[in-house]
């Protein structure tokens, strides 16, 4: 697979969710950056797999993706607005509204019950709130239907999030992330703790559930195996200069006539 600046980024059909150029990022007292990237385009309903090794600048890259971080050289567009033309409380709204997150670790609110939990996003954003009163005829019915859809039993659903197992738990989480069907939803590592069989069926009722959703999903995992089930995947972290990281872009689609990349 060819890598490199010459050769042009396959672009997804469809109105872009994330657009990224020019990026840059370094954290406060590094020597080397921890990211740079020319270019990526994630598109409307389109499924990015992210890989690479540790320290490669996976989790940096979801978290300027989000706007927690601000990159101090890049444009990082989440559906056309650069992150760094908002404040913060503006940042924290645009996240709230437009971002669904999974977390590795799920960030369940333990003590708090799992209907509770879903429902949790619609408190925060009222855009996402009217699309699941929308879609349901309310919140909390849209939160029975996405607990429903990763398959999790009702008699849980007034459980305390913390008294589930860790495979209930990450159902929850998943839940979560797509309730009012935002239109980026950012997976970092969700499926490391799971065996095969449990992997696999959650991946299929995750990707399932985007598409219901219409979120494009970029999707982070080590685990090459998942790679096929993508759209186009980005690797990270291959060092070939002092202070700089390569990264490559393939898309699924063009990939067996004319593999395209991006490099720093």
């Amino acid at each position: 697979m060819p890598t490199g600046s010459d050769n042009p980024l396959v672009r997804s059909a469809g109105p872009a969710i994330v657009e990224v150029s020019d990026l840059v990022f370094r954290y406060r007292g590094q020597t080397r950056d921890a990211l740079a990237l020319n270019h990526l385009r994630v598109g409307a309903g389109e499924r990015l797999f992210v890989h690479g090794p540790s320290g490669g600048g996976k989790s940096t890259l979801m978290s300027l993706l989000a706007g927690v971080l601000i990159a101090q050289q890049a444009r990082v567009l989440l559906l056309g607005t650069d992150w760094r033309s908002l404040g913060s409380s503006a940042r924290d709204r645009r996240r709230g509204d437009h971002v669904g997150y999974l977390f590795q670790q799920f960030n369940l609110l333990t003590w708090l019950p799992v209907l509770d939990n879903v429902c949790l996003p619609c408190r925060f954003s009222a855009r996402r709130a009217a699309r699941a009163a929308s879609r349901s005829g309310s919140v909390e019915r849209d939160a029975h239907s996405w607990l429903a859809a990763f398959d999790l039993a009702p008699d849980l659903w007034e459980q305390p999030a913390g008294a589930l197992s860790v495979g209930e738990q990450q159902r929850v989480a998943a839940a979560r992330a797509l309730i009012g069907a935002p239109e980026l939803l950012l997976a970092d590592e969700p499926t490391s703790a799971l065996d095969t069989d449990r992997r696999d069926e959650f991946m299929a009722r995750l990707l399932a559930a985007c598409q219901e959703a219409g979120s494009a999903l970029v999707f982070v995992s080590h685990d090459r195996s998942l790679e096929p089930r993508f759209d186009c995947s980005l690797a990270l972290g291959t060092h070939t200069d002092p202070g700089r990281a390569r990264s490559s872009f393939v898309s699924r689609s063009a990939e067996a006539h004319s593999p395209a990349g991006t490099s720093s």
